[in-house]
């Protein structure tokens, strides 16, 4: 594989993660304790990589929501 093979695969499991996380975020209301890490800037980075995922599984909901595939249970 190559280094940009590697850098697509680290990259898109590291959307998966961030992903399943504003998932769990959404249903269970539980959610990374930011104010334990005690970098400032550390912090930030985790925090722009939480709202990728939260972008993500919006867009992923609202795509899903528009194919005829899918239907709400509610």
């Amino acid at each position: 594989m190559t280094l940009f093979g590697k850098l697509f695969h680290v990259g898109f499991d590291a959307i998966l993660i961030t992903a399943l996380l504003a998932g769990i975020k959404r249903n269970t209301g539980l959610t990374v304790a930011l104010e334990q890490v005690p970098n400032k800037e550390f912090r930030k980075l985790i925090q722009n990589y939480l709202e990728v995922g939260e972008y993500t599984f919006d867009f992923v909901v609202v795509f899903l929501g528009r194919s005829s595939s899918f239907k709400r249970l509610r």
